[in-house]
């Protein structure tokens, strides 16, 4: 490696550097001149719902279906999304309804070698089309990893998590399927979009 290589990397660098320091800065500094803006916020009444919701809590404030598990765990799911990409995604949390700590049961990783290897997660899941007699595994990407929430250990009491899942897509005629998760209650869901 030459010194001209190196020197220039450095001052590529540097120019890197500055210019995101600008960005943020020209971000962080950059008002509008309208001083009245907070106070607007400030004022809005209590019932016009002043903060914005996240993209899970706007999807439905009562569950599509809670699913009970064992030790007080409740799986409590929010929303069924058919997406263009031809799959779709099931958002949700989990909760300890308990009174004390509870390890997520191994069951609920499924018994295939390929997501087990990847540690404890909802990989056990399956959307079941009773019509169509056909059930929808969790998917995985290339390197076997199931597209759900992962690294599930243990949950305090009182704690919730936010969780999803992500399945092939049933015919779009479908729109009612059975969710299922080892060790816990089925339930029905609908699925939107």
């Amino acid at each position: 490696m030459s010194l001209g290589f190196t020197a220039r990397g450095r001052r590529g660098l540097v120019a890197l550097t500055m210019m995101a320091g600008l960005a943020l800065g020209a971000t962080g500094c950059g008002g509008s001149g309208d001083d009245k803006k907070p106070e607007a916020s400030a004022s809005a009444p209590k019932g016009s719902g002043g903060s914005q919701p996240s993209a899970q809590e706007g999807q439905s404030q009562t569950p599509l279906v809670e699913l009970r598990g064992s030790d007080g765990l409740l799986l409590q799911v929010a929303s069924a999304q058919r997406d263009s990409g031809g799959f779709v995604t099931v958002n949700g949390t989990l909760k300890n309804d308990g009174a004390n700590t509870v390890p997520i049961p191994a069951q609920v990783s499924g018994d295939e070698t390929e997501i087990i290897r990847h540690g404890i997660s909802l990989g056990g899941a399956t959307l079941v089309d009773s019509h169509g007699k056909k059930r929808y595994y969790v998917l995985r990407d290339t390197e076997g990893r199931p597209l759900t929430t992962t690294g599930l250990g243990t949950v305090d009491a009182g704690q919730t998590i936010p969780v999803f899942m992500q399945f092939p897509s049933p015919p779009t005629d479908v729109t009612d399927v059975t969710l299922q998760l080892p060790t816990f209650s089925s339930g029905t869901i609908k699925i939107s979009g």
